[in-house]
C-alpha cells in the first residue's frame, strides 16, 4: 500500500488504539495452517516454482471454458458436465496431496498421472458425444444398453478415481456411504426383507452411474457446472475487492459502540460475509481473526468469544441472497426458482441471527460489558461514501433475481459488475498516481480461487450422483423412506427427530452440499408422506419445508459436538477449550434446532401461501419466543434469574428458584415459537408476566 492509500485509510479507520483492537492477534501464516488443519478444502498445494504454472494454466482454461459454455449455449449438457468433471479431476490431483501430512510444495508423478487418467475418462465421453454429433455411428449414444468392454473399463477407472479424489478432499464419510450403495447394487439379491432386489451386473451398474444423466452426471453436477460455478466465481471476485474487511468496518460503525459491541459486530459481519463465503470454517477463521481478539479484550471469555463467531459464521450459509451450493441444488431438485428459495430463507435466517444477537446482548448485560469508545470506531458515513461501491455487485444480483431473471443471468451480471468496478477503481488509482487496486494478476488469482473452490462442490455432487443413481436403479429410496415412516410409526415429530439426528451425524463428516443431497433423497419423501399422506400429489413448492429441514441440520452440524469444526476453529483463535466452545456455540445456535420444526409445522413461515401480515405475526411471536429461550439459557433478562440471586441464603434455595424462573421463561418462549395462535397467546401471557416480575424485582432491589 502506498502513502496516498494510507492517508485515505486513516480518515476512515479508528485511531491507533482501535487499530490495535481490530487487527488480528494471530498472523496470516497461523491462520492458513489452522484452515488447512480443519478444512480439507484449504489443504491444497502452494507451489513456489514452475509447478504453479501448471495449475494456473489449467484453472484459467477451466474458467474460460465455463464462461464460453454459458455465454454461447453451444455446448450440450452431457459435454458440459463431462468436461466440467474432467477439469475437476485433473485439478483435484494437481492441487491436493494424498494426505494432509504430505508436503505441499511438490507434485509427485503419480498425482500427475492420476489427474490425467481421471480427466481422460471424462474426455472419452466428450469425444464420443462430439463424434455422434458429426454423424458417427459407433458411439456411446448408439451403444446405450449394450456398452462394450472398453466402456465398462473406462467407467470403472473413472469411478475409482472419483472415489480417491473424494477421500482426499471431501472426506471418508460420504465415500463410505457411496461405496455401501454401490455394493448394495451388486449384493441386493442376497439381502432379506425390504432391502432385497433382483441384483445388477457390473456392466449395468457402471454404465448407469458413469454414462447416464441419472448417475454422476445427474442433476447435481448439472447445477454445479452452470450457475453454481458462476456464483463461486462471483464470490471469488467479491472477496478480491476486500468486501470482508468493509463489512467488518461497517458493522463496527453500526454496533461497535453498543453493549458487548465486538460480539454484535461478529454476529452482523458473519451474517453479511455469509453472502460471499459458503464455508463455516473459512468464515470463522476469516472474520474471527478480527472479531475474537476484540471480544476477548472487551471482557468475554475465550470459549464464549469463539462460540459467538462459530455460531454466527455457520449461520452465514443460511443467509440470502447467496446461500451456498446446497441452496442452488435445492432449487434445481425441487424445480422452483432460486428466488423462491431466497424468499423462504429470509424469516428463518432473521430468527437465527436474532437469537444469537439476543443471547450476546444478554451476556454483555450480565457481565456489565460496554462497547468500544466512539473515537475508536470508524464513522459510518465517510466509510460508506468511500467504500460503499463494494456492495453494488450484491445489489445487482438481488435486483436481477427479483426481477425474474435466471440464476445464470444474474450471476453473469454480478460478475460483470465486479469486473467493471475493479477496472473503474483501478483507473481512478492510476489517474491519482496510485498503484492499481485491481490488476491482471488479481484476475488470474480470482480464476485460480474459483477453479479451486469448485472442486470440493463438484466432487460432492458427483458422489451424491452415485448415491442418487443407485437409489433410482434399485428403488431403495422409497423403501428407506417407507422404513423411516414405519420406524416413526407415521408420527411427523418422530420422523423429523430421526431426520435431524441423521443430518447432524452425516454433517459431522460431509460438507453441506453432499449432506443435503443424501438426506433429502432419503428423508424428504418420508417427511412429505407424514405431512400429506402416502401417494399424495403435492406441489413442488409444498415440498420445500422438508428439503429446507434437511438443509438446516446439515449446516448446524458445524457447531454441534463432538466434531463441531467451526467451533474448533473459533476455539483455536480464542486459545480456548474446544469442547466448551462447541457447547457454547450450540447454546447460541439454539434457534437452528427450533426453527426447522416451526416451518415444517407452519410452511407460511417460508412465505408459502402467506400474507405479509401473517409473516410479520409469525416473525414477531418467534422473536419474543427466542428472547424467552435466550433468557432461560443465559440466566439473565432484565436482571439475573432467581428471586434470591446474590442473597446470602442457602445455595440450594437460590439454585431452585433460579431453575424455576428459567423454566418459566423457556416454557413461555417455546409456546411463542410454536406456530399456533392459541400457544402464542398463552406464551405471550407467560412472557409478559415473567418480564414484568423481573423489572419490578429489579426496581425494588435498587
Amino acid at each position: 500500500m502506498d502513502k496516498n492509500n494510507e492517508i485515505e485509510d486513516q480518515e476512515i479507520l479508528p485511531s491507533s488504539g482501535a487499530v490495535e483492537n481490530i487487527l488480528p492477534t494471530t498472523n496470516e501464516e497461523e491462520m492458513k495452517n489452522l484452515m488447512k488443519d480443519l478444512d480439507r478444502e484449504q489443504a491444497y498445494r502452494e507451489h513456489k516454482c514452475w509447478r504453479q504454472y501448471i495449475t494456473v494454466i489449467v484453472s484459467i482454461v477451466f474458467v474460460l471454458f465455463q464462461l464460453y459454455a454459458t455465454l454461447s449455449g453451444h455446448v450440450t449438457a452431457q459435454v458440459l458436465r463431462a468436461s466440467h468433471l474432467a477439469f475437476v479431476q485433473m485439478l483435484a490431483f494437481f492441487l491436493f496431496p494424498a494426505s494432509k501430512k504430505m508436503p505441499k510444495n511438490t507434485l509427485p508423478w503419480y498425482d500427475v498421472l492420476l489427474g490425467l487418467i481421471g480427466a481422460a475418462c471424462w474426455v472419452y465421453i466428450v469425444v464420443n458425444f462430439q463424434m455422434y454429433a458429426h454423424g458417427a455411428t459407433n458411439t456411446l449414444v448408439n451403444r446405450t444398453g449394450n456398452n462394450n468392454m472398453l466402456d465398462v473399463i473406462i467407467g470403472i477407472v473413472g469411478i475409482m478415481i472419483l472415489f480417491e479424489s473424494c477421500r482426499r478432499i471431501v472426506g471418508l464419510p460420504i465415500m463410505i456411504i457411496a461405496g455401501a450403495f454401490v455394493i448394495y447394487a451388486f449384493l441386493g439379491k442376497y439381502l432379506p426383507g425390504f432391502l432385497h432386489h433382483r441384483g445388477y451386473s457390473v456392466q449395468r451398474v457402471v454404465c448407469h452411474l458413469f454414462y447416464n444423466t441419472e448417475g454422476i452426471m445427474g442433476t447435481p453436477i448439472g447445477a454445479c457446472s452452470t450457475f453454481i460455478f458462476l456464483f463461486i466465481l462471483f464470490g471469488a471476485l467479491l472477496e478480491k475487492t476486500g468486501i470482508g474487511q468493509f463489512f467488518i468496518d461497517l458493522c463496527n460503525a453500526i454496533a461497535g459502540g453498543a453493549s458487548g459491541g465486538p460480539a454484535k459486530v461478529a454476529v452482523l459481519s458473519s451474517a453479511l460475509l455469509g453472502t460471499v463465503s459458503g464455508s463455516s470454517v473459512s468464515n470463522t477463521v476469516g472474520s474471527g481473526s478480527f472479531t475474537i481478539p476484540m471480544m476477548k479484550k472487551l471482557g468475554y471469555k475465550g470459549e464464549f468469544a469463539g462460540a459467538v463467531e462459530a455460531a454466527a459464521s455457520t449461520g452465514g450459509q443460511l443467509m440470502p441472497p447467496i446461500m451456498g451450493a446446497a441452496a442452488f441444488l435445492m432449487a434445481e431438485s425441487l424445480g422452483v426458482s432460486y428466488v423462491t428459495i431466497i424468499k423462504a430463507a429470509i424469516i428463518p435466517a432473521i430468527l437465527y441471527f436474532t437469537g444469537i444477537f439476543i443471547t450476546v446482548h444478554l451476556e454483555a448485560k450480565k457481565l456489565g460489558l460496554k462497547g468500544l469508545p466512539k473515537d475508536q470506531l470508524p464513522k459510518f458515513l465517510p466509510l460508506f461514501l468511500r467504500k460503499g461501491y463494494m456492495i453494488i455487485p450484491l445489489i445487482v444480483i438481488i435486483y436481477f433475481l427479483c426481477s425474474g431473471k435466471t440464476a445464470v443471468f444474474s450471476a453473469l451480471m454480478g460478475i460483470l459488475s465486479c469486473i467493471l468496478i475493479g477496472v473503474g477503481v483501478s483507473c481512478v488509482d492510476l489517474a491519482k498516481g496510485r498503484r492499481p487496486t485491481f490488476t491482471g494478476k488479481d484476475l488470474v488469482e480470482v480464476m485460480c480461487a474459483a477453479a479451486r473452490n469448485i472442486i470440493s462442490v463438484a466432487i460432492a455432487c458427483g458422489m451424491a450422483g452415485i448415491i442418487i443413481g443407485i437409489v433410482t436403479l434399485t428403488g431403495i429410496g422409497l423403501k428407506l423412506g417407507a422404513g423411516l415412516v414405519a420406524l416413526a410409526h407415521g408420527k411427523l415429530f418422530l420422523t423429523l427427530l430421526l431426520t435431524m439426528i441423521a443430518s447432524i451425524i452425516l454433517g459431522m463428516g460431509a460438507p453441506t452440499t453432499a449432506n443435503y443431497l443424501i438426506t433429502s433423497t432419503i428423508t424428504a419423501g418420508a417427511i412429505i408422506t407424514c405431512l400429506y399422506g402416502p401417494g399424495a400429489d403435492v406441489e413442488n413448492i409444498m415440498k420445500l419445508p422438508a428439503h429446507m429441514f434437511a438443509f438446516y441440520f446439515g449446516i448446524i452440524a458445524d457447531v454441534t459436538p463432538p466434531v463441531a469444526l467451526a467451533a474448533i476453529a473459533g476455539a483455536a483463535i480464542a486459545k480456548a477449550k474446544p469442547m466448551k466452545t462447541a457447547v457454547n456455540a450450540t447454546k447460541l445456535a439454539i434457534g437452528a434446532f427450533i426453527i426447522p420444526y416451526m416451518f415444517v409445522y407452519n410452511p407460511q413461515m417460508l412465505m408459502i401461501n402467506a400474507s405479509a401480515v401473517t409473516v410479520i405475526y409469525i416473525a414477531l411471536t418467534a422473536i419474543i419466543g427466542m428472547f424467552g429461550i435466550s433468557v432461560a439459557l443465559e440466566g439473565y433478562g432484565f436482571g439475573n434469574t432467581g428471586m434470591f440471586y446474590g442473597r446470602n441464603m442457602n445455595k440450594a434455595v437460590i439454585v431452585t428458584f433460579d431453575v424455576i424462573e428459567r423454566i418459566i421463561f423457556a416454557i413461555g418462549g417455546i409456546l411463542c415459537v410454536i406456530p399456533e395462535s392459541r400457544t402464542d397467546f398463552i406464551g405471550l401471557i407467560i412472557m409478559v408476566a415473567a418480564c414484568a416480575f423481573q423489572i419490578i424485582r429489579k426496581k425494588i432491589t435498587k
